[in-house]
C-alpha cells in the first residue's frame, strides 16, 4: 500500500467507528432499551409478564395473552449530559441533541393458540457531540447511528402451560460520524499545509437481517417463567467520506472525497425473567440480561482504491440485572416502579470519547392508565453512568503525534416515555 492509501485508510478508519453511540439510554454498547412506556417504567422487568403489545419486543411469547387486536405507538424523549475532564486541565461539556427512539406494535390473537403481530422499533443507536476544539477533536466530535427494526414475529401455545415464538428482524442502519483531521495529515495529498484543521464527515447506510425466538411457561398458577433472544445481524454498510475546509473558509472548500465498504456485527442478545402474581393486585419480576459484544472485535475498512484498514476493538460480553413492580391500584390505574444495571462492554484498552461506555443504574417510575378502548402509559427514567477515567492513548494517523483525551468522563440521562395505546 503506497503512504497515499495508507493515510486515506487511516482518516477513514477514523471516521467509521460505527458503534459510536452516545451513552444515553442505553443497555450497553450502543443497544437502546427504551421500546415502551410501561416495560420502561418496571425497569424492562417484562420478560414474564405482558403489559401490553411492546411484548413484541420484551418477549413475543406473550402475545397469547393479549385480547383481540392491540396497536401500541410511542416514543422516549433522552436528555442526556455528558463531561469530560481533562488529566491536563480543562472541564468541557458534550452538547448532545435531543434524541427520540420510538416504537410501532401490532398485535392480533387468531384463537387461543395462534397469536402474530409486527413491530417497528430502533434497537440501537444514539449520538454524541463535543466542541470543535476540545481535546479529542481529533477522535470525536459528532456522532451519529440510528437503526429500524422491522419485526413480524408468530407466537403458538403448544400446551396450556407454554407458547413459543420466532419472528424476523430486518435491519436498517444510517450512521454519520463527524471528526477534526490536522491539516499537517492532508499535506502530503495536497502539497500544502492550510494551517488550520480539517472536517472530516463519514455517512453511510446499510441492511442486515436476523431473526428472534421466545417462549413463556406457567410452572405454577402464579409464577411464569421467560425468555427471549435475539440473534446478531450482520450489516453491510457503504458510504462516502468528505473532508473539507471548516469556517472562516466559506463556503467550505471540499479537499478529498473517498467511498468506503465495512460491516458491522450487532450483538445478539438474550433475556429472561421470573414473574410472581401471588399478592393481591402486585405482579413483581426480577430478570437477567446478556449481550454477545465479544463479536465486535475488529473494524476493517475497505476503501474503493483497494487500500484497506483495521481497527481493534476488543469489546467484551455483558451482563445486566432487571427488577421491576406493578401495582393494580383500580380497573383503570396501574403504578410502576423498576431498577436496571448495566456492565460496560467498552475495555480499557479501546475505550474513546466516541463511545464512553460505563456501567449504568437506571430508575425508574410510571403508571399505566386504561382508558377503553385506550390506553395510556408514562414513565420517567433517571439514568447513572458511574464515572470513567482514560488513561490510554490513541494514537494518530500516519505521520502525526499521538492524540488522546485522557481524563473524567460523567455521564447521565433523563428518560421521558409515552406510549398510547387502541385495543379494536
Amino acid at each position: 500500500m503506497n503512504y497515499r492509501k495508507g493515510l486515506i485508510a487511516g482518516l477513514l478508519a477514523s471516521a467509521v467507528s460505527l458503534g459510536a453511540g452516545a451513552p444515553s439510554a442505553h443497555a450497553a454498547g450502543y443497544a437502546v432499551f427504551t421500546h415502551g412506556a410501561s416495560a420502561l417504567g418496571q425497569g424492562n422487568a417484562v420478560t414474564a409478564h405482558a403489559s401490553d403489545a411492546s411484548t413484541i419486543f420484551y418477549n413475543p411469547a406473550l402475545m397469547n395473552r393479549l385480547d383481540g387486536t392491540q396497536l401500541l405507538v410511542g416514543t422516549t424523549a433522552i436528555f442526556s449530559s455528558r463531561e469530560y475532564a481533562s488529566s491536563i486541565g480543562g472541564n468541557p461539556s458534550s452538547d448532545d441533541s435531543l434524541f427520540f427512539p420510538s416504537h410501532l406494535y401490532v398485535t392480533h390473537k387468531f384463537n387461543d393458540q395462534v397469536s402474530a403481530g409486527v413491530g417497528i422499533f430502533n434497537p440501537f443507536g444514539l449520538g454524541t457531540k463535543w466542541a470543535d476544539n476540545w481535546d479529542g477533536r481529533y477522535i470525536a466530535t459528532r456522532s451519529d447511528l440510528k437503526t429500524f427494526d422491522i419485526n413480524p414475529v408468530l407466537s403458538y401455545r403448544v400446551l396450556p402451560s407454554l407458547s413459543l415464538a420466532a419472528g424476523v428482524d430486518v435491519v436498517l442502519l444510517d450512521a454519520t460520524l463527524q471528526r477534526k483531521i490536522p491539516s499537517a495529515a492532508l499535506t502530503p495529498l495536497l502539497g500544502y499545509a492550510p494551517g488550520t484543521d480539517i472536517n472530516q464527515k463519514f455517512k453511510g447506510d446499510g441492511t442486515g437481517v436476523g431473526f428472534n425466538v421466545a417462549a413463556a411457561w406457567d410452572p405454577c398458577e402464579n409464577l411464569t417463567v421467560g425468555a427471549s433472544y435475539r440473534s446478531q445481524v450482520y450489516v453491510d454498510v457503504s458510504g462516502d467520506a468528505v473532508f473539507a475546509s471548516p469556517a472562516p473558509l466559506a463556503p467550505p472548500v471540499t479537499v478529498l472525497n473517498s467511498g468506503g465498504k465495512t460491516d458491522l456485527t450487532l450483538p445478539p442478545q438474550f433475556t429472561a425473567g421470573v414473574a410472581f402474581k401471588g399478592i393481591d393486585k402486585l405482579t413483581l419480576e426480577a430478570g437477567v440480561r446478556w449481550e454477545g459484544w465479544s463479536k465486535f472485535k475488529n473494524l476493517n475498512i475497505r476503501l474503493d482504491n483497494g487500500s484497506s484498514s483495521l481497527t481493534p476493538r476488543n469489546w467484551k460480553d455483558n451482563w445486566g440485572l432487571n427488577l421491576g413492580g406493578r401495582y393494580q391500584v383500580d380497573p383503570r390505574v396501574a403504578l410502576l416502579a423498576g431498577y436496571v444495571y448495566g456492565d460496560s462492554a467498552v475495555p480499557d484498552s479501546t475505550f474513546d470519547p466516541s463511545i464512553p461506555d460505563a456501567k449504568t443504574h437506571v430508575f425508574c417510575v410510571g403508571t399505566d392508565v386504561d382508558l377503553k378502548p385506550f390506553t395510556v402509559a408514562v414513565a420517567y427514567g433517571y439514568q447513572y453512568y458511574e464515572n470513567r477515567n482514560k488513561n490510554n492513548t490513541i494514537y494518530g494517523l500516519p505521520g502525526i503525534a499521538a492524540t488522546s483525551a485522557n481524563g473524567k468522563y460523567q455521564s447521565d440521562a433523563h428518560l421521558v416515555a409515552l406510549s398510547l395505546g387502541y385495543k379494536f
